[in-house]
């Protein structure tokens, strides 16, 4: 007679299968698989490894289900049904683009940056009057799931902040992961001054902003921040099988993965108050690329390119002429991050794009 499975033996036994099937981060998620099905915490696994699973246990009458759509590869976020983001757990699952941890670094930037907003006192805002109160506007092109816009949302109560995406399936996600955050945000204390919305339209359209009834007509001119994660990937570029999960439009931007970023600067530039920041995530080799295109767009200046975690360029970021930096400038530069100096002083107090 074979002894008993314990909780430990179980996730040797997963973590092994996962390792085999080649997945990135096998342990992790041998653990995040049976914190799920289970209800434990990662503590309450390592604290009961010795103890023995009965047969009805989820751990051994549901788990191994799990275990085999992971070992083929489907996203652990498709499995548990969330990714995180910040603090927040967003839904996602077939029909959205999964958001990365890379993108994490990408809204920490988008936060600090807005965090010393101060636009009480500012003519061109108040002439124009604000959405909701008068925090920060912030705009999130392609927002799929919502991460961007929900974590800036959550972290900056004062913004407002509208979500863009075209595709009706991602749309919707975006929505109801909305739902959730709204629900959060409603039973805690600090106060919300800000407004939230997801719209249809598609970023690389003139006529996004062009219009008296142009989805985004009401902001043109008056964007603080315009923060992207939009298609990037090179359409000759390996993937992991993870990633042939997700859209496939939510994740190739063409030859030289820049068939989105190109247009969109168009809808960029219109939206833009004087001063205020753009944000592009962008595909690894793509950062000079990026650089370039904004520099070459006439309105940008104090052009930088930010590495993730791994030294790899992850995102660029810049701020439209005619104006002093409306975003605080706490934590644009330092450690993972480059000035491109050439665009810096030739853009300088020009606007040619307008």
């Amino acid at each position: 007679m074979s002894a008993p499975s314990t909780v430990g033996s179980i996730l040797s036994e997963v973590a092994a299968a996962l390792a085999d099937a080649g997945c990135a981060s096998p342990q992790a998620d041998a653990e995040q698989l049976m914190m799920h099905v289970s209800g434990r915490s990662r503590t309450d696994l390592i604290l009961s490894r010795r103890d023995p699973v009965a047969a009805d246990d989820p751990l051994v009458a549901e788990l191994p289900a799990l275990v085999v759509r992971r070992a083929a590869r489907e996203p652990l976020q498709h499995i548990l049904g969330t990714a995180p983001m910040g603090r927040l757990e967003l839904a996602v699952g077939p029909g959205v683009f999964v958001p990365r941890p890379e993108t994490e670094l990408l809204a920490e930037w988008c936060i600090t940056a807005l965090g010393d907003v101060g636009l009480d006192d500012d003519p061109h805002r108040r002439k124009a009057g604000a959405p909701a109160g008068n925090g920060p506007v912030v705009v999130d092109l392609c927002t799929g799931s919502g991460a961007l816009a929900l974590a800036i949302a959550d972290r900056v109560p004062a913004a407002s902040v509208t979500g863009v995406e075209l595709d009706p399936v991602a749309a919707e996600w975006a929505r109801r992961n909305l739902d959730s955050c709204r629900e959060l945000w409603a039973g805690e204390a600090t106060p919300r001054t800000g407004a939230v919305r997801i719209i249809a339209g598609d970023v690389t359209d003139p006529g996004l902003v062009d219009g008296a009834d142009a989805p985004l007509a009401d902001l043109r001119g008056r964007v603080d921040l315009v923060v992207s994660n939009p298609p990037y990937v090179p359409l000759a570029t390996y993937v992991d099988a993870e990633v042939r999960h997700d859209p496939h439009h939510a994740v190739f931007g063409g030859d030289d993965g820049l068939d989105v970023i190109r247009p969109m600067l168009n809808i960029v530039r219109e939206l833009l108050a004087p001063g205020g920041a753009v944000a592009i995530e962008h595909d690894d080799d793509s950062g000079a690329d990026v650089s370039e295109l904004l520099a070459g767009t006439g309105f940008c200046r104090d052009i930088e390119v930010h590495r993730d975690l791994a030294g790899r360029d992850r995102f660029t970021t810049a701020y439209r002429c005619g104006g002093g930096h409306r975003c605080a400038r706490r934590g644009a530069t330092g450690d993972g991050a480059t000035q491109n100096d050439s665009t810096r002083d030739t853009n300088e107090g020009t606007d040619q794009a307008t």
